[in-house]
């Protein structure tokens, strides 16, 4: 199915890119390359100011200023700092647009003169360094820009946009708060939802796109292994959860490698593990923390099942007494798959293929990374979604790690550092362009 929907892609994209591109595609060409300088200054300036989710106080009111200016209703405070912004030109369909806004808890040290410098508090009170490890700056220039050019070129085009800036993307939970809100009763619904998101191997300039599944299911898990704590020297007076726990540890490998159909992607990683705080001392328990990354519903809830039968029958097997069996939690809320709707994605990426040329658009495999966008489309009945993926590295920097056989630094990456020109200038003319074909007269 998988290879003759690539076929069925790549047969599309031929015929698609045939076209050349149109008089309003050079025309928003020109206007982009004439806001350009202004929306670059403004990505600089939300690259130095990040803030972390749930705290995204400032962001969310430059961008709702943004989309005032562009002529928006806009609304603020939606599911924490959420921004609404809309635009009705006729009757016709509404699209949604959405970036996100916070940031992550990184040092930067990309050595940039506008690098943030910026320490905040979370909101579990501590002080974290703040850095946009992500592209989220990027997103929101480039959601400024299509706002501008929807705007400017409102001829070309008729119904709603919906554009929103949603808040915690990274912890998760920004999206589902504002469904929870309201967004899809208080504003209008709409027949499609778009996001682009940037790639961290693909040049500047260029966007990818994958049909149906491109992100996974997140799930975060917190294991408490409890034992019976005692003197180091005196192991067999305990029950030492630190072993107990490494044989956790590698039984959970199973999950993947002898319990999951290798066709079905799974991912069951142990990120964190901490007991004991002296060489002598034996402690009374071990915290584990997991993440784990799936695509379909059985092979999560199976992921899930086995992860706490393991850790019981493992416990039970070592002697814990029934009162002392480690504990599971499971975090909420989880983040959901994002499938790409294939008929908007073939759509899409035809569009993409004439505004940029066809060598700037290229297929991306599937990822285990996770998204909450998903959530966009999954409240009944189900929105059509596209998410694509927007290129953000040098095109000199993959040559130079192509050649050197290093690999070049991902999103969350301390030294992740975008090109901003082509990146955002790709991605209004992509995404403007996907708009205005969706709602085009």
């Amino acid at each position: 199915m998988y290879r003759y929907g690539l076929f069925a892609t790549t047969l599309l994209l031929g015929i698609s890119s045939l076209a050349q591109p149109t008089n309003a595609d050079r025309q928003i060409a020109a206007f982009v390359d004439k806001t350009l300088p202004e929306l670059v200054t403004f990505y600089k300036d939300l690259h130095a100011s990040p803030e972390v989710s749930f705290m995204e106080k400032n962001t969310s009111a430059k961008i709702a200023a943004q989309l005032r200016q562009s002529g928006f209703a806009v609304t603020e405070n939606l599911g924490g700092y959420g921004v609404v912004g809309v635009l009705r030109n006729g009757n016709g369909p509404t699209v949604l647009v959405r970036t996100d806004l916070d940031a992550l808890p990184v040092p930067e040290q990309t050595g940039l003169p506008y690098a943030s410098k910026v320490k905040m508090l979370d909101d579990a009170g501590n002080e974290v360094p703040v850095m946009h490890a992500c592209g989220h700056d990027l997103h929101m220039t480039v959601f400024t820009g299509v706002a501008r050019t929807l705007t400017q070129f409102k001829d070309n085009w008729k119904g709603t946009v919906v554009l929103i800036g949603q808040p915690a993307e990274e912890r998760s939970g920004g999206a589902i708060a504002m469904l929870q809100e309201g967004l899809y009763k208080k504003f209008p619904r709409p027949d499609y939802a778009l996001a682009l998101h940037t790639n961290a191997n693909i040049a500047a300039g260029k966007v990818g796109y994958t049909e149906g599944p491109v992100m996974a299911n997140v799930d975060a898990v917190d294991i408490t292994v409890k034992g019976v704590g005692g003197h180091g020297a005196l192991p067999h007076t305990t029950k030492d959860p630190i072993v107990l726990a490494s044989q956790i540890v590698l039984a959970l490998q199973t999950i993947v490698s002898r319990q999951t159909s290798p066709f079905d992607p799974c991912v069951v990683t142990v990120g964190s593990i901490h007991g004991g705080t002296q060489f002598n001392i034996i402690p009374d328990q071990v915290e584990l923390k997991l993440t784990l990354r799936s695509y379909s519903e059985e092979v999560r809830n199976q992921t899930i099942e086995s992860i706490r039968r393991i850790i019981k029958g493992t416990a039970e097997a070592a002697g814990i007494p029934q009162d002392r069996l480690p504990t599971v939690k499971i975090r909420e809320p989880y983040t959901p798959s994002t499938i790409n709707d294939i008929p908007l994605t073939r759509r899409l990426t035809g569009v993409f293929s004439r505004v940029l040329g066809k060598e700037n658009v290229v297929v991306t495999p599937p990822s285990t990374v996770g998204e909450d966008f998903s959530r966009f489309g999954r409240e009944e009945p189900a929105v059509p979604i596209c998410m694509y993926w927007l290129g953000a590295v040098d095109p000199k920097k993959i040559g130079e790690s192509q050649k050197a056989g290093t690999p070049l630094p991902s999103l969350h990456s301390s030294i992740f550092a975008p090109l901003p020109e082509p990146a955002i200038k790709a991605g209004i003319q992509t995404m403007s362009a996907a708009v205005m074909d969706l709602l085009r007269k």
